[in-house]
């Protein structure tokens, strides 16, 4: 097995790619060990020292370090990590997952939210994931769009750059409901 590795915008952060499929569907955010308990895969990445987060999408793994700790001491044990676990023959997650998008707001909005979600998943997401990362809607209330930055795009120094100018740009040119475009924390 050869995995893959590519930089994200954050720094803190690296995109590995096992050549295979990592989940069916969807995406997993564990930033923290203890929320890591339902995926094999993330409990073994924890294991390494010096892990602060793991992000599971289709076909990636994103791991995000601890400050201090440099990448050349740790990628190689997170390599062996990833690799240990696809040859165990265990699964990537235990359980079901939760749906990656809320659905905070008015039912009045339901079009417009439509709208929201087609834009963000034809558009967006797919940009989002190839820095390692995704982004998940929470809620539209009054003209604002309440997103989350999720797995290489959290913590970001470029994400702000990126809902305000990129995102919030993208929704307002096509749907004239939208005026703001605001973070929603963990």
């Amino acid at each position: 097995m050869f995995i893959q590795t590519e930089t994200t915008p954050n720094p803190a952060t690296l995109k590995f790619l096992p050549g295979q499929s990592v989940l069916d569907s969807g995406t997993a955010d564990f930033p923290t060990p203890e929320s890591g308990a339902p995926s094999p895969l993330a409990r073994r990445v924890f294991g390494v020292d010096g892990v602060s987060g793991v992000f599971l999408g289709g076909d990636f793994v994103t791991v995000t370090k601890d400050e201090g700790v440099a990448w050349d001491h740790v990628k190689p044990a997170i390599l062996g990590a990833i690799m240990e676990h696809f040859q165990s023959g265990e699964p990537v997650m235990e359980g079901a997952m939760e749906a990656a998008h809320g659905s905070n707001h008015d039912e009045a909005d339901d079009a417009v939210v439509g709208q929201i979600k087609e834009l963000l998943d034809t558009r967006v997401r797919p940009a989002v994931a190839q820095d390692g990362g995704d982004i998940t809607f929470h809620g539209f209330d009054r003209g604002v769009v309440y997103l989350q930055m999720r797995g290489a795009c959290a913590g970001c120094p470029s994400s702000t750059m990126t809902l305000k100018m990129g995102i919030e740009n993208l929704l307002r040119h096509y749907i004239p409901e939208v005026v703001e475009v605001r973070p929603v924390g963990v």
